[in-house]
């Protein structure tokens, strides 16, 4: 039973640093229909860039800040200076872009830090909780994994559903040249979905960093993760990204915990054919009806 638990809870920790990702992919695609395969390759420039800063000597707290607000600069850099100029050309064209700035980034970070692994440092102790008698697999930095990313989930959904800005950047997204039409500005507001989703994929970084092997390519196989989870969940509900992140981290966990970690790739493969065979919209998808 302790064993369960503990797998449980795991998954728990993990299934949140997913939906961060999730998150980042979910804003993107609500934007613009785009799927950002270079979201985990931003994200680990941001946190090598954070571990740069904390080797010169800057406070934690500090390069924590400055990676997410480097984070939400590159989204909307990549949106204003590769993504933009795509728009009314072939839709495979944003797909290779993201898919060959995942390989430059990756290249650039090779060069400057090295592909060997290093550590990250936590924002608080890995050791686990005591609970009673027992210690549990669940430690305070993991408490700061879940509540971090459900600050994130909470502010976003506040954005979205309760203030003009969020309204504007819903309009714009479902309905762009209405919107426009309406006066909003609807590129400022794309790049600003851009830049909030650099922040959410940043954030994911710093989280995931002291609990892998940090290097150039760390990210990559938590993309796989991220992704699987906002399908599930659905590409347009940042909800869904939350949901879809803890299956996807209970699934992982307990094909790991049970079966081994090296069958953790197959098991994320297996759920997302499952999720897209059962329910390919999603399970927070709204269904729409299209006029012909």
């Amino acid at each position: 039973m302790s064993l369960f638990i503990n797998i449980t809870l795991d998954g728990v920790s993990s299934g949140m640093i997913f939906a961060a990702l999730a998150l980042a992919l979910v804003l993107i695609f609500r934007a613009t229909k785009i799927i950002n395969f270079a979201q985990g390759a931003m994200a680990m420039m941001t946190t090598f860039l954070a571990s740069s800063l904390l080797a010169q000597g800057l406070g934690y707290w500090w390069a924590f800040v400055a990676a997410l607000a480097i984070g939400f600069v590159l989204g909307a850099l990549v949106e204003r200076v590769l993504i933009r100029p795509l728009k009314g050309k072939s839709e495979l064209n944003p797909v290779v872009v993201t898919i060959g700035l995942l390989v430059v980034l990756e290249g650039i970070a090779g060069v400057i830090y090295g592909n060997a692994s290093r550590g990250f440092p936590a924002a608080y102790s890995q050791s686990g909780l005591t609970v009673g008698r027992s210690k549990i697999a669940f430690s305070h930095f993991d408490v700061f994994i879940v509540v971090a990313v459900l600050v994130l989930m909470i502010a976003i959904l506040v954005l979205f559903r309760a203030t003009t800005l969020g309204l504007r950047m819903r309009a714009s997204a479902f309905a762009g040249e209405i919107a426009r039409l309406l006066g909003v500005r609807v590129g400022m507001l794309l790049t600003l979905g851009w830049a909030l989703a650099g922040v959410a994929g940043s954030l994911a970084g710093l989280l995931v960093a002291p609990t892998s092997s940090f290097s150039p390519y760390y990210m990559d196989l938590v993309l796989v993760y991220a992704f699987t989870a906002a399908v599930i969940g659905g590409l347009e509900s940042p909800v869904g990204a939350l949901i879809g992140g803890l299956i996807t981290g209970l699934c992982i966990s307990y094909v790991g915990g049970y079966l081994g970690s090296g069958l953790q790739p197959l098991g994320a493969l297996v759920l997302l054919m499952v999720a897209l065979m059962a329910r390919p919209e999603g399970i927070f998808a709204r269904h729409s009806v299209r006029r012909v």
